[in-house]
C-alpha cells in the first residue's frame, strides 16, 4: 500500500498534546547533558587555506584519537569532510579553538541532545522537564521558552531560575556542505554529503554528573512522566566511571518502572568516542529502556564494528541489521532516523501512535534544517511545502510488501538536498518523536 501523507493531520494534534500536558501536569522528561556549541561558520576558502598551512599528511582518523594541535585538526576534519561523515572527537588543547578564529567566524548556540530536544519542544509550545549539566547563562538563554522546567531541592522550577555562575562547557562544531571543493595535498575532493563534526573540549562530560535531587523528584513523581528521554553518555571514556554512573541510574530506572510501569524510557544514541564504552552501555541499558534511537550513520557504524554487512540503500538489509541489533540488545524497539526517512522497528506498542512520533520528528527536524532554528507550529506548517524524499517513498512502498519479523513503521522525510543547517537535527527529531507518548 502506498504511503499516505499524514503530516498536516499530526501537526494539528499538537495543541491537544499541549493541553494534555497542562491538564494532567505530566511531562516529557529529557536528561542528562548540555553545553555551549561554538559553531564554525563554514567557508571553503578558509578551510582550504587552513589545509595548505597545517595538513602535513593524508587525511585520516583512528577511533579514540584526539585533536591535540592544528595539524591533527586539519587531518581529522578533512577526513570527515571529504567522506561526508558526521561524528564526535575530543579536543585536548584550547589553543586550537583560538587559532581557528584566524580562519573562520565562530558563532555560539545550544548543544546537547536533551537540551536541544527540550528547546525544540519549547519552540512548539510543549512543556518539558529537563536535567542539564551546563547551567551557565550562555546556555540557558537559549532555553527560555515558557513551560521548560528543571528542579531545585526536589521541586519543579522554571529553567530560567537555574542559572549558575559556572563557565560554559564548549563543544566545537563544524558543518560542511555537499558540493564544496576541498584542496588536499595537490588533489581536489568534493564533499559528498552535508554533515557536521562535533569536537568536545570539556572534562565534565567525561564523568557525566547527574544531580541526585533531580532523580529523587522523578522517583516521587514517576506517575507524572509521559516519557523519559536519556542521552549524554558518549563523552565518557573510562569504563569504571561509566560503571559508577550506571550503578546510580540503574537503581533509579528500577524505581521508576516499579512506580510507573507504563513509562517509556527512550535512549538516544550518538557517536561514541569509545566503542568499548558504547558496547558496555548498550548491554546494560537494554535491560531498562523501551526504545533505542539512532541515526543512519550510527547504525552503519555499529553494524561495521560488529562486522555485520549492511547496505543502507537496501531496506531489506537495514531491517536485517535491526533484527541483529534486537538480538544483541533486546529492547522493545529501535527508531532509526535519516535524511530520507524515519523508521520504528520492534514490538507493537498498544495505545501509542508511533507513526505520529516519527512524522513529528521528521517535520520538526526538517523545519530546523530549512530555517536554521527550532521551529514553531506555524513554521512547521510552512515546511509541508517541501517534497517528501523520493528514496523514502520508495522504501515505504517496498516495506509495505515485505513480511518482516517485527512491526515496521516507516515515514518518508521532507527532503532537502542542501539544508541550511545540519546541527541538532537528530536532537530535534527526538523531541518530535516524544509527542506520541503523551496520552
Amino acid at each position: 500500500m502506498a504511503y499516505r501523507d499524514k503530516y498536516l493531520e499530526y501537526l494539528l494534534e499538537v495543541p491537544g498534546i499541549i493541553d494534555r500536558c497542562r491538564e494532567t501536569d505530566s511531562r516529557l522528561v529529557f536528561a542528562y547533558t548540555s553545553n555551549l556549541d561554538a559553531i564554525i561558520k563554514w567557508e571553503a576558502g578558509g578551510f582550504n587555506k587552513l589545509l595548505e598551512q597545517h595538513l602535513e599528511e593524508e587525511p585520516s582518523f583512528v577511533e579514540e584519537e584526539t585533536i591535540d594541535n592544528m595539524e591533527d585538526f586539519a587531518r581529522i576534519v578533512c577526513y570527515y569532510a571529504i567522506h561526508g561523515y558526521g561524528g564526535e572527537v575530543e579536543i585536548t588543547n584550547g589553543e586550537v579553538i583560538e587559532k581557528l578564529k584566524d580562519y573562520f567566524e565562530i558563532q555560539y548556540g545550544l548543544g546537547g541532545t536533551c537540551a536541544q530536544g527540550a528547546a525544540a519542544l519549547g519552540a512548539m509550545g510543549v512543556p518539558a522537564l529537563i536535567h542539564i549539566t551546563d547551567q551557565s547563562e550562555e546556555v540557558i538563554k537559549w532555553m527560555t521558552y515558557e513551560g521548560l522546567e528543571s528542579t531545585k531541592n526536589e521541586k519543579r522550577v522554571p529553567l530560567r531560575n537555574c542559572v549558575s555562575n559556572e563557565e560554559s562547557l564548549i563543544h566545537l562544531v563544524m558543518q560542511y556542505p555537499k558540493g564544496d571543493i576541498l584542496k588536499v595535498r595537490g588533489k581536489e575532493y568534493e564533499v559528498v554529503l552535508s554533515n557536521r563534526l562535533i569536537m568536545d573540549y570539556d572534562q565534565v562530560h567525561k564523568v557525566m554528573p547527574v544531580r541526585e535531587e533531580f532523580l529523587k523528584y522523578l522517583e516521587k513523581n514517576a506517575e507524572s512522566m509521559f516519557s523519559y528521554n536519556i542521552s549524554g553518555f558518549n563523552a565518557i571514556v573510562n569504563v569504571d566511571v561509566l560503571k559508577e554512573r550506571l550503578e546510580q541510574l540503574e537503581r533509579h530506572y528500577r524505581i521508576l518502572k516499579a512506580r510507573n510501569p507504563d513509562l517509556k524510557i527512550y535512549f538516544e544514541s550518538a557517536h561514541y568516542i569509545s566503542a568499548r564504552i558504547r558496547d558496555y552501555l548498550y548491554s546494560v541499558l537494554s535491560g531498562y529502556i523501551d526504545v533505542m534511537g539512532m541515526n543512519e550513520e550510527e547504525l552503519v557504524d555499529l553494524a561495521k564494528k560488529k562486522e555485520y554487512e549492511l547496505d543502507k540503500n537496501d531496506i531489506e538489509s537495514v531491517l536485517s541489521a535491526l533484527d541483529y541489533l534486537l538480538e544483541l540488545y533486546p529492547v522493545k524497539g529501535i527508531v532509526m532516523h535519516s535524511k530520507d526517512y524515519a523508521l520504528y522497528y520492534g514490538a507493537q506498542m498498544e495505545e501509542i501512535d508511533l507513526e505520529m512520533g516519527l512524522t513529528m520528528g521528521n517535520l520538526m527536524s526538517a523545519t530546523r534544517a530549512r530555517i536554521g532554528h527550532y521551529g514553531t507550529q506555524a513554521e512547521c506548517r510552512e515546511t509541508l511545502g517541501v517534497n517528501l524524499s523520493p528514496a523514502g517513498l520508495e522504501f515505504a512502498e517496498e516495506i509495505s510488501k515485505m513480511k518482516p519479523k517485527h512491526t515496521a513503521i516507516l515515514v518518508p522525510s521532507r527532503y532537502m538536498e542542501k539544508p541550511k543547517y545540519t546541527i541538532g537535527l537528530g536532537d530535534t527529531f527526538v523531541a518530535g518523536m516524544q509527542m506520541c507518548f503523551v496520552k
